[in-house]
């Protein structure tokens, strides 16, 4: 119901009669939810708005597959490599996709791990999200089968060519299936099964490396780039920075 000018007038000359403490209980009485919808809506604002500030641009995405890192091991893969190319701590980032499983032998106690590790790569990789994979050999097989990691031969390094040297014997080469039929012939569509493979140089071992060799890992490590990353130049520099340590 509309109010006239009088009611108006009498309740505001009513309102600024009352206590301190009888204007606040009539606010909070009448105007409660307002008010809290209104600090609802300003946290949530203002929390977006922090979370937009704080966001850090990555500069290279990093996953580890079936490795872990200490943490001393980790700020030398993140923010000693943002150091060392100059980037700013504050607003870049390695950003990182740790602990995933992959495996073809998954027991039944894990399968469900590496199959959620599997699609998270997957995703990464088609969102073109991942660049570089740090790895144990069963890894390093899956992928490299799979066609997911890029060729490391001397284009690669074409900017650094004594790391390439230096490198050489650190170099791995591994099996990439060209072809499978498994699918047809498991159907009866095909009387064998045949599989076309060739053999690429296509991951580092990076195992004896200065900044590895005292972290503790059980198995050879391996560092492989991923074939559609599109921070190579990153990649490079990020090569580059573990080979040089000492």
């Amino acid at each position: 119901m509309k109010l006239s000018k009088q009611e108006k007038a009498a309740r505001r000359a009513a309102f600024q009669a009352m206590s301190l403490a009888g204007k606040a209980e009539y606010v909070f009485t009448y105007y409660k939810w307002p008010i809290l919808l209104g600090l609802v809506a300003l946290l949530v604002f203002g929390s977006a708005v922090q979370r937009q500030l704080a966001k850090k641009e990555p500069v290279l995405y990093l996953a580890f597959a079936n490795v872990a890192v200490g943490e001393a091991l980790e700020k030398e893969l993140t923010d000693g490599f943002l150091r060392a190319i100059g980037a700013n701590e504050k607003t870049q980032e390695v950003y990182l996709y740790r602990d995933l499983y992959l495996s073809d032998d998954a027991d039944t106690l894990n399968h469900e791990y590496a199959y959620a590790s599997k699609m998270k790569l997957i995703g990464a990789v088609s969102a073109r999200k991942l660049d570089l994979v740090l790895m144990n050999r069963e890894a390093y097989d899956l992928l490299s089968r799979s066609g997911y990691l890029l060729e490391l031969s001397a284009p690669f390094f074409a900017e650094y060519p004594e790391m390439y040297e230096r490198l050489l014997p650190n170099l791995s080469v591994n099996e990439v299936v060209l072809s499978d039929n498994g699918i047809e012939y498991q159907l009866g569509e095909a009387e064998t099964h045949e599989v076309d493979t060739e053999q690429a140089q296509n991951a580092i071992t990076v195992s004896g490396l200065p900044l590895f060799a005292h972290a503790g890992f059980p198995e050879e490590v391996y560092l492989g780039v991923i074939a559609n990353s599109e921070s190579l130049p990153a990649c490079r520099q990020f090569v580059e920075h573990l080979s040089s340590l000492s």
